[in-house]
């Protein structure tokens, strides 16, 4: 039996929630703690992304990411009806996990917040787009056309986050996710820069379409005949 959009909705809510929870929450801590590495959160994001994945994939397809759903609307991988109820409920996960970071650590490091830094919004923007794009390729890959998604596979996108995180994460706060950005902006009341964190998003959503428009084949199924892919196929 097809999955219900209600559950696989659930499934991106509290995929989310676990997504921001502990990535936010890593920084928040370690804020509290006076301090950690780029490393340490480097693997903390890697984790962030990769336990929710492993654990949701089957259900959902883990996109935990607005950026990822709309990219796979536009490349064909997943209908745009169901593409709002994904979102929402993306958004609504990571509300409640920044929201539970907030009430058991506090709000230090204004809660995980993306933030740019010395204000540079042009260096944000660039480094931002490149690793968005880094991550919806990755999806991409797992969602082409036929393929049989590997467990080992799935740690593809949690790696780019976690290269993100090492390599960029000083600079803008690493987000590629517009979820992720703005439920600890929110609740931090530091919004500081974030429309060039959706900017950056929604560019790479229309480079990450495009690509898949160019390079697939044409005679492959389009979610109107083949509407359970996503990065893997719900399970049945």
């Amino acid at each position: 039996m097809k999955t219900s959009l209600a559950s696989r909705s659930l499934a991106e809510l509290v995929g989310t929630a676990l997504l921001v929870g502990i990535g936010c929450g890593s920084i928040v801590a370690g804020a509290n703690a006076g301090g950690v590495s780029q490393g340490v959160l480097a693997v903390s994001w890697f984790l962030a992304v990769l336990i929710p994945v492993l654990a949701f994939a089957r259900v959902s397809g883990a996109h935990l990411n607005p950026a990822v759903t709309l990219m796979l609307v536009g490349s064909r991988r997943f209908p745009p009806g169901e593409a709002l109820p994904y979102i929402v409920a993306q958004l609504a996960g990571a509300f409640v996990g920044a929201g539970a970071v907030l009430i058991s650590l506090g709000g230090a490091a204004h809660l995980g917040a993306t933030l740019p830094r010395g204000d540079d919004l042009a260096r944000t923007f660039v480094f931002e787009l490149g690793f968005t794009v880094a991550l919806l390729l990755s999806v991409i890959y797992l969602s082409w056309p036929q393929k049989v998604v590997k467990t080992w596979e799935l740690f593809l996108p949690p790696i780019v986050v976690g290269c993100s995180t090492f390599i960029i994460g000083p600079w803008t706060g690493s987000s590629l996710n517009p979820a992720r950005t703005i439920a600890p902006a929110v609740l931090s009341g530091d919004y500081l820069g974030i429309w060039v964190y959706f900017a950056a998003a929604l560019v790479a959503c229309a480079m990450g379409a495009a690509f898949v428009w160019f390079f697939e084949p044409r005679t492959v199924p389009t979610v109107a005949s083949d509407t359970k892919r996503a990065i893997v196929d719900p399970a049945e």
